[in-house]
Order: C-alpha cells, then structure tokens, then sequence
C-alpha cells in the first residue's frame, strides 16, 4: 500500500552533510485556463534550494566562468516557474540564503521576498527580461513574467517506502531521494502569464507533486505521471486513479543499480507497486527512452510475481524544453533534460496475462536525460 501520506518526508533534507553538499526540490505540476478563450495550458512551480552551508546574502552561481574556475560551488533558492507547449519556457529567480526563511520541520514552508510555498499553497512572482537573460548565462533561463496564487490539496501519495525513510534519509545512504506526498493532487487560483490570466481549476488541473533531495542527479533520469486518464475497455474517465513512474540509476554509495524505476498505479482505488526496493514482490524491469527528430518516446515494462504494468508514452519536442539544473558540486552535466506536461500514451495493466484495463492518458508529465548527450 504506497497510498501513505507522510508529511515529515516534504520536511528539509539539507541537514548535516547535505547542507554543505546537497539540494531539495519541491515540484508542482498543473493544467490551468486561458480566461478569455479557455485554451488548456500546463505550467509548473518549483522550489529548489542548494547547498546552505555555503550561503550569504546573495546567490552563489555555479556556472559562473570564475567559480568554475575556482572550484566554488552553487548556494541558494532558486524558484523555476515556466510552461509547456507553444513557446515553452522556464523562469529562474534566484535568492541567497541569508533572503530566505526556511521552516523545515512539517509542515514544512519556505518564504523570500512575495515568494512562498508551504504544503496547502504557494505565490509568487518572476520576471526576467531578455537582456537579464543575455546578460547572464549563469541563471540558465528564458525571459518572460510569471505570478501565480494558488492553493493545492495533495489527494494520493506515492510513498516509496523505507528506501526514503528516516533511516536511509539520516544515513544518507542514496545519491537522489524521491517523494511523491501529492502525485495526485488539485490546485486551485489564478496564474498571469505574460500578461494573460489563467485560471487553475480542482475539477480538471490534473495535478501532481513531489519532491527530490539528495547528493547528485541521476542518469538516465525518467519520469512520467497522470491523473487524466480514460479506460478504453469501458469508455469511462477514471475519477480516482493516477500512475507515477520515476527513476533511473539509483546509487547506493558507490554502487550503481542499473536501470531501474520505481512505479505506482492507484486504480480506481486499488494499488498496483512495482518497486525494485521491495524485493519480496520480484519486480523486473525494462524501459528505452529514444529521442527522434521530433518526439521523446517512453517505453518501459514492469513486473512482480502478480501484476504487469506495459507504458507507451510519447511527447512531442516542440512542445518541450531543456530544463536547467546544476548539482550541488557546481557541475552541469544534464544538458539534455527534456522536460514536458503535454504527454500522451497507453497503459495496460495486467494480472498474470489476463488484461485488467487499458487506459489513454493525456497531461503526462515527462521527463528524459542522460549525461553526455
């Protein structure tokens, strides 16, 4: 049962050794409204803090030419707002740690400036013009204007289990930690984009967050969710259903787990795991990611001793982008993370070869990326 809600995971994870090497991101995905011709339009929030123990009163850049040069590496808060579909974008605005307030017990919140988040809702504002953007590399952006307001309501959990548990959080045993306290979740408010108001609604937000925290990234990076889904064995919507799939290349220490995911399918109520960490259950899995000259394509299969879970899963390019992130230790090596909230593909989820539903989803987050392409 992954449905467990646990708060105390959103909590901040940058304590002892990850607050002198270490980020924590927490990550807000939804479909909002154009109020003048309703046009659908996915957007994300983001909240991602690095490396506190070397913090001040400004932001620490990584890849700024002279503290690559140096060896310095990035400290502060950076809020990464932006959308998906025609003229894809993300925002950067960055504060020091000395701008920041920072309750990281939970319920957790995090304050600077007109910038917010706690667990029940988030505000906030950036804006970057194009010669801010020319000028300065460093934030790794595009320019634009983004202010939202929102309330969000975390409805079904993705919780991992122990391997994300206080033990391994204190032991820091893993390089990249992973939490899903809403991956299902509805937001609700206003977003201005560019001088359009959007407005984000419970009934039709397909909503989803998580949060990451560790030492480094992973590579591959695979990530694909959805709560808007149809059955085409019934025809019907699926009211009370969400699968979450996310993973890679986990690391243990030193040691690389190749090519493995953690999934979760809530279906219509029933809970379907493929976890590699719960060995008892026997999940195997196998996934490709290609990139052509026009779409990202996802296919990844898992199983345990009971259930099947087969996802194709496709997103056009153009209406993605290369999402930005540097590492706590200063380097990029990601460089090629495609990033998108318009994907669509099939489910099909079996017990032993008996097909039990095949659904078509749409508003599938997704992302894809490997060091040195």
């Amino acid at each position: 049962m992954f449905n467990k809600h646990d708060i105390h995971r959103d909590e901040l994870q940058l304590v002892r050794g990850q607050a002198r090497k270490g980020y924590d991101w927490w990550w807000h995905s939804f479909t909002a409204y154009d109020e003048q011709t309703q046009e659908a339009r996915p957007f994300f929030i983001e909240f991602f803090l690095c490396n506190p123990a070397s913090g001040g009163d400004k932001p620490v850049f990584g890849q700024l030419e002279e503290n690559r040069k140096y060896g310095v590496p990035p400290s502060y808060l950076m809020v990464n707002v932006g959308t998906w579909g025609a003229d894809a974008r993300q925002l950067h605005r960055f504060f020091g740690w000395n701008q920041i307030k920072v309750h990281g017990k939970a319920p957790f919140s995090i304050e600077a400036e007109d910038c917010y988040l706690g667990e029940t809702c988030t505000k906030g504002h950036v804006s970057l013009t194009e010669r801010e953007v020319a000028e300065h590399p460093e934030y790794m952006c595009q320019s634009g204007e983004i202010s939202w307001d929102l309330t969000i309501e975390k409805d079904i959990a993705f919780n991992v289990g122990y391997g994300a548990g206080k033990l391994f959080r204190t032991m820091q045993l893993f390089e990249m930690f992973w939490h899903a306290e809403g991956m299902k979740s509805f937001f609700e408010g206003t977003i201005i984009y560019n001088g359009r108001k959007y407005a984000v609604r419970k009934q039709d937000c397909y909503g989803y967050a998580d949060k990451n925290w560790g030492k480094d990234f992973t590579s591959p990076w695979v990530w694909l969710s959805s709560n808007n889904l149809v059955s085409k064995v019934t025809g019907k919507r699926l009211q009370n259903s969400v699968f979450d799939i996310g993973g890679g290349c986990p690391k243990v220490g030193p040691f690389a787990l190749k090519r493995k995911l953690l999934s979760a399918y809530y279906h219509e109520g029933q809970c379907y795991e493929f976890n590699f960490s719960k060995f008892w259950t026997f999940c195997r899995t196998k996934f490709h990611c290609e990139e052509t000259e026009t779409k990202i394509i996802w296919h990844v299969e898992q199983k345990t001793w009971r259930y099947r879970m087969v996802s194709d899963i496709t997103c056009e390019k153009k209406d993605m982008l290369l999402i930005n992130y540097e590492a706590p230790n200063g380097k990029k090596l990601h460089n090629r993370l495609w990033n998108g909230g318009n994907g669509v593909g099939i489910i099909k989820l079996y017990r032993g070869r008996k097909l039990l539903d095949e659904v078509e989803a749409q508003n599938i987050g997704c992302e894809y990326g490997e060091y040195g392409q």
